[in-house]
């Protein structure tokens, strides 16, 4: 039997100090997020095991992932951070690899200033470090990183890439950009190394949002990607702005109704423990 896996969320200390998007003022997700707050959530939901994904652009703080990793059961997996561009990343990478619990990296690339980042070839001893230890490559973008993104996936064909929360889309601004981001996700699924997170997108609707408000998204994810090529994720604790772990899991399962239990069973499970190797 396939077991259900969460193919993304967090778990953090805002007093490591790194994480500079995390402020006080974000009153309910102010504080240590570990395994024992989630345990319940993914017991009533009935998911198995997890994959924990870097939320500072640090070293260290994925470290401090791996050390929880190596002593928690329920995590299959941890995608970290490291400096791509620094001259040593290819060393790191493969130091980083030796852990068998360490299967991606992520810059976030959201947050950075070029929005074209992502496409500098001076990326590549890095990427193919990441390529030669079998890891694989979370893409945070909106759709305005969609052509850089596009680029760095072409040069790379043989790097497993994922895409967060379906590139964010604006859900919460209803029809007012849904053409670019419609566009960029088909575009971005042209290329058979790419894959997506059905995730985050509660985060991105307006408060009170419904089954019916993430349809169109979810559908239109669905069509381009196919069930092969998504995997369910939570994005907890981050989910907990905007929604709760068990509704948006009863949520994904209602808009999934019309596939098969195969298909279900990889959007579920299937699909993130082949992508991530767990």
């Amino acid at each position: 039997m396939t077991q259900r896996i969460d193919a993304h969320q967090h778990y953090w200390n805002p007093e490591r100090g790194d994480y500079d998007w995390l402020t006080p003022e974000m009153t309910s997700l102010y504080r240590t997020f570990g395994p024992g707050d989630l345990a319940p959530l993914r017991s009533a939901a009935g998911i198995d095991r997890t994959v924990v994904v870097q939320a500072a652009p640090t070293v260290e703080e994925t470290r401090y992932l791996l050390d929880i990793a190596r002593g928690e059961v329920s995590i299959a997996g941890v995608v970290g951070w490291v400096p791509m561009l620094d001259d040593d990343a290819p060393a790191l990478i493969a130091e980083l690899a030796r852990d068998p619990k360490f299967k991606g990296v992520r810059p976030m690339l959201q947050d950075l200033a070029d929005d074209n980042w992502i496409a500098n070839p001076a990326l590549a001893p890095a990427v193919e470090a990441v390529i030669a230890h079998d890891l694989a490559f979370d893409a945070l973008i909106y759709a305005r990183h969609v052509d850089a993104l596009e680029i760095f996936a072409q040069r790379f064909p043989r790097l497993r890439i994922v895409v967060d929360h379906g590139a964010k889309p604006p859900i919460h601004d209803g029809a007012a950009g849904w053409q670019l981001w419609a566009d960029g996700i088909e575009r971005l699924s042209r290329l058979p190394h790419i894959h997506c997170k059905l995730s985050g997108l509660a985060t991105e609707a307006a408060p009170g949002w419904t089954e019916a408000t993430l349809r169109p998204y979810v559908d239109h994810l669905l069509a381009c990607f196919g069930p092969r090529r998504l995997m369910w994720g939570s994005d907890w604790p981050v989910l907990n702005l905007n929604g709760d772990y068990l509704l948006w899991h009863a949520v994904a399962n209602a808009l999934l109704a019309s596939l098969s239990d195969a298909e279900r069973a990889a959007v579920f499970g299937g699909n993130a423990a082949a992508f991530y190797r767990l």
